[in-house]
């Protein structure tokens, strides 16, 4: 429970606020609405505006990488008590390092808010696609069946490709990325790191295999058949027949002899 017991007020000017003010004014593209609060209504925004800023990855505007991990965490957890499946995708933009070394930084930075874009444009609302750092990208499918997941990556691995990039009036770029995919384990409560390493263990194997192509993990089989089942769930303990078995004489009390 919380304390409701009254606590010594606190005189905004007295906070260093100023840092925190920038980067929540800046956000939302205004100061003008911070100015008409009250200090409860302001310091509470500032609260909000810098966990969402804590969650955002600053240049493509997409969930960062502690977001992903929230995701995959409740995902896992998702899949472990009902056992519907789930999708995570790790996408790398094939020799990116090209593009900063041959055009830019600038460039690598309209190139990563382009595919970024392109990903957004590929998902459903309920899908998740997250900057997992650099170049790289991780998108979380929920309820995402095996035959589905190979042409969800395919189509955005396809869009990608026939999406140019104009970095200026000059030039244009044309982009390819490699995709690896990992199914959560159903029925098992693993963990993101494992989960992560597996949709990785895919990507190696898509750009080692000449890149701009997708290798999905072949989903283990996690089904109970009906003998598991009545295993699972039955009686603990089934009548072997021992029951019928005549009752044990009683031990003789007379003479041996």
């Amino acid at each position: 429970m919380i304390d409701s017991a009254p606590s010594a007020s606190i005189r905004l000017r007295d906070l260093r606020l100023v840092t925190a003010h920038a980067l929540v004014a800046q956000s939302q593209g205004s100061a003008q609405a911070l100015r008409t609060q009250t200090p409860q209504q302001y310091l509470q925004s500032l609260i909000d505006g810098l966990c969402e800023l804590s969650l955002k990855d600053s240049l493509t505007g997409l969930p960062n990488r502690r977001h992903a991990g929230a995701v995959l965490e409740r995902e896992i957890d998702r899949v472990a008590r009902s056992g519907e499946a789930a999708l995570l995708l790790m996408l790398d933009i094939d020799h990116f390092k090209r593009v900063n070394d041959n055009h830019g930084h600038l460039a690598g930075d309209i190139v990563l808010q382009s595919v970024a874009r392109t990903l957004e444009a590929c998902v459903r609302p309920m899908d998740t696609v997250a900057r997992y750092g650099g170049e790289e990208f991780a998108i979380v499918l929920p309820a995402c069946q095996f035959g589905f997941g190979r042409v969800v990556a395919e189509r955005m691995r396809r869009t990608i490709e026939s999406t140019p990039i104009r970095i200026s009036p000059s030039l244009t770029l044309d982009i390819t990325v490699s995709i690896g995919g990992a199914f959560a384990l159903q029925w098992i409560r693993s963990t993101t790191t494992l989960w992560i390493d597996r949709a990785d263990a895919e990507l190696y194997k898509a750009k080692l295999a000449g890149r701009n192509r997708v290798c999905i993990e072949e989903q283990p089989d996690s089904s109970v058949s009906a003998e598991e089942k009545s295993l699972l769930f039955g009686p603990l303990y089934t009548p072997s027949g021992w029951g019928d078995l005549p009752t044990p004489l009683e031990p003789s009390t007379g003479s041996a002899h």
